[in-house]
């Protein structure tokens, strides 16, 4: 279930690691997101959704890779 500020705290990490992409709420109550970026800093971030913020409780967490990504100018919330 996705707390408030998740998203914008993501956005906000997203941006410090100069990635692409977005985060949004699904109506199950996950998150999902989009990272365009170089490996090293995918898999910062990988790291950093692992846990989230401080206060979040990350239940559970899976990554798809993708050969051709959507291009995108900016990480966004959706």
């Amino acid at each position: 279930m996705q707390g408030v500020g998740f998203r914008y705290h993501t956005r906000t990490e997203a941006q410090r690691l100069g990635l692409r992409g977005w985060v949004r709420n699904c109506p199950d109550g996950s998150v999902e997101t989009c990272i365009c970026g170089t490996a090293e800093k995918v898999n910062a971030m990988k790291t950093w959704l692992s846990h989230g913020p401080g206060w979040a409780q990350v239940d559970d967490i899976s990554f798809i890779s993708v050969a051709k990504p959507e291009h995108f100018e900016r990480f966004s919330i959706r």
